[in-house]
């Protein structure tokens, strides 16, 4: 995978030391660590409701010394921010092809030469939707690594990794339990976040 923000010597140390002062500042508590079977693994970012998730999970990643990478939209990925989309560990995702976007994704999972912990927001948007997409389960029984429920929650200002959960290939029992973990949690936009079937 491409060199980010997280594996550039010195701004690490210096991104993680103000990360760890401004969530301090600001309130936040970060919770849980990445346990050793799990550094290479897919997380769920949930509730995904504004773009203030996108510098928060940054900083959170920084203060536990994660290898993220996350998947978003291909239009912000244009010029003349690409380039820091991708620093900042952005991988673009044409939604009308993505169709090979599991394989593809189980596939630098697998052959990543160190930790890589692959972002997905089930949501999909940030936008309020009844249902969840099942690509972050299919990228995770495909690269045969875990699923870790990490998690923001904007009502108690608590950030952090949950339990890991391995897909056992009953997809409705299986994202059934994964939204009864979430239901409890609030998103920026509280109203825009809800925990129903998947689609």
């Amino acid at each position: 995978m491409h060199r980010t923000i997280f594996t550039t010597p010195v701004i690490n140390t210096l991104l993680r030391g103000f990360s760890l002062a401004f969530l301090k500042m600001t309130g936040w508590t970060v919770e849980g660590s990445l346990p050793p079977q799990a550094t290479r693994s897919v997380f769920i970012a949930a509730p995904h409701t504004s773009n203030w998730d996108l510098p928060y999970t940054l900083m959170v990643a920084f203060a536990l010394r994660l290898n993220p990478y996350w998947m978003g939209k291909q239009s912000i990925f244009k010029a003349p921010f690409g380039g820091l989309m991708r620093w900042l560990g952005g991988i673009p995702v044409n939604r009308a092809q993505s169709s090979n976007l599991v394989a593809a994704s189980a596939q630098a999972i697998a052959g990543a030469d160190g930790p890589l912990q692959l972002i997905v927001p089930p949501e999909g948007t940030r936008s309020k939707t009844r249902y969840w997409k099942t690509g972050f389960y299919y990228i995770a029984q495909t690269a045969q690594v875990p699923i870790v429920m990490a998690y923001m929650d904007y009502a108690t200002k608590r950030s952090g990794l949950g339990p890991l959960f391995q897909p056992t290939g009953d997809i409705a029992a299986d994202m059934a339990a994964i939204k009864a973990f979430y239901a409890p949690f609030k998103g920026k936009n509280a109203a825009q976040f809800e925990a129903e079937p998947i689609e």
